[in-house]
């Protein structure tokens, strides 16, 4: 029988300013450890931390710009465009545009603070 999600759980975000993450599926909303899917909301000026994640993440870029810069440079993601992390690979996601960004984050397995692997 197929699980209907109805809401969201707000996860609190990592990085310089506040971030609004709303995960649908995962280890927190839906108890879910095969894959998490979240709707990210990030501020303009927004940096987290660096992680070295063992989970792949694929990112969906609804509004704004995610720049996503890695140990081979820097990419700037926009609106309609997607990108993929393969996991073991360090990287550090912000928001640098005026408009800050709206996406959907997909990870597998699904993401987890043990997993992360966030710099110091």
């Amino acid at each position: 029988m197929p699980t209907l999600i109805k809401n969201p759980s707000v996860i609190e975000a990592a990085g310089n300013k506040p971030k609004i993450i709303k995960e649908y599926i995962g280890r927190v909303n839906s108890k879910t450890a095969a894959v998490s899917v979240a709707k990210m909301e990030s501020p303009s000026g927004w940096v987290e931390p660096g992680q070295t994640p063992e989970f792949d993440e694929y990112t969906l870029v609804l509004k704004g710009t995610v720049r996503v810069t890695t140990k081979d440079g820097v990419l700037d993601v926009n609106a309609g465009e997607a990108i993929i992390v393969h996991k073991g690979e360090w990287v550090q996601y912000s928001s640098p545009g005026p408009e800050g960004a709206e996406y959907v984050a997909i990870c597998l397995p699904a993401f987890s603070m043990e997993t992360v692997h966030r710099d110091e």
